[in-house]
């Protein structure tokens, strides 16, 4: 390996360190306001009172129709979120993947002045004009999941890590096969045409490439529980021996399940994706082949929802040195196992 190469675990660190979980930075926060900070502490409280009551704030949120269980969770938490506070009004329109419609909703919320956008686009390149409209009406945007083709449509943009689900994915699997080098590792991905799909697995590959492991079978589904049990059954047919399976989604693994179970194949552990809250059941039960899972955060929209709400009320993060919302959040992809399930379970959706 190159000495300029960056092993992929310890890309993942970085991420964990640099990059840190919205919902971690907006528990500790603290208002601008100079009568409110600490001349000890040169402008930085830990305590907070970014939760006391301050101007009612109007958010406007839109996302894709909830018909994936990680969708339906993030629309939820971003609901349950905007409830915790007096000062809240959330305006949610209707799901849709119609992107004609997506774009009506986001001008209706332009029309109705809104103070804040919370918006998961169906696609961010046919939703970045819209989005450049409302900025330039002075309607702050707060892009969450699949970005916009221009930085000037959004304020803040929370994102989940795709290629670090890939390395803690592939980095879970090297420790468990410390002891086979010789390995079959298998892999179920997503939709191959979807750059996230992408991005995981160009992860895994990198972080086993690390431990001296490959993936030796892969198929490709599509997000959906028949799909997950096609594309399974078609990787156990071509595969008479596996060691380990990552699979992408979590929503889609319940049909890699049942698959799994059809075929009476039990010789390899399997790990998922997303984080729902039944394959984390069936983690907690040490029920089946799945032993792990790695998170893509369903909470980002109600991380949107808390920073919209810090924009409009001019309040800034009070972990951070830099008195403003951050330009761009990258969440964390941890690997939740039966040892450390009670952390993440609360939080996770249902598929």
């Amino acid at each position: 390996m190159s000495a300029t190469r960056q092993r992929p675990f310890r890309r993942l660190l970085t991420t964990t360190f640099c990059l840190v979980g919205a919902t971690a930075l907006v528990a500790g926060c603290t208002s601008n306001s100079p009568e409110e900070s600490s001349s000890d502490s040169g402008g930085n409280n830990a305590a907070s009172s970014n939760d006391d009551t301050g101007d009612t704030v109007t958010i406007g949120f839109s996302a894709p129709a909830a018909d994936h269980g990680w969708m339906s969770g993030i629309t939820n938490a971003a609901k349950a979120e905007a409830d915790k506070y007096d000062d809240v009004e959330l305006q949610v329109a209707e799901g849709t993947n119609d992107v004609s419609t997506q774009i009506s909703q986001v001008e209706t919320f332009i029309n109705d002045k809104v103070d804040a956008i919370v918006l998961l686009p169906f696609d961010g390149a046919a939703l970045t004009p819209v989005a450049l409209k409302a900025m330039d009406a002075g309607i702050p945007v707060i892009n969450v999941d699949r970005q916009f083709d221009s930085p000037f449509a959004a304020r803040a943009t929370v994102l989940g890590d795709n290629y670090g689900m890939g390395v803690s994915a592939g980095t879970y699997i090297c420790s468990q096969l410390s002891d086979t080098p010789n390995a079959v590792v298998a892999e179920i991905a997503g939709i191959d045409s979807l750059p996230l799909t992408q991005e995981r697995s160009q992860g895994f590959a990198d972080a086993l490439g690390d431990c001296g492991l490959k993936v030796s079978n892969r198929v490709a589904a599509e997000f959906t529980v028949e799909s997950g049990e096609e594309a399974a059954s078609n990787l156990l047919q071509a595969a008479p021996k596996i060691d380990a399976i990552w699979n992408h989604d979590d929503d889609q693994g319940v049909g890699v399940l049942a698959a799994i179970n059809n075929a009476g194949r039990d010789e390899f552990f399997m790990v998922g994706g997303a984080g729902s809250a039944n394959a984390m059941r069936s983690i907690q039960a040490d029920d089946s082949v799945l032993k792990a899972t790695v998170i893509y955060p369903s909470t980002q929209a109600a991380d949107g929802v808390k920073m919209a709400r810090l924009l409009v009320q001019d309040k800034a993060m009070s972990d951070l040195v830099e008195n403003e919302v951050p330009k761009q959040i990258v969440l964390n992809a941890p690997v939740v196992t039966k040892d450390n399930v009670d952390q993440y379970i609360d939080s996770a959706f249902e598929s």
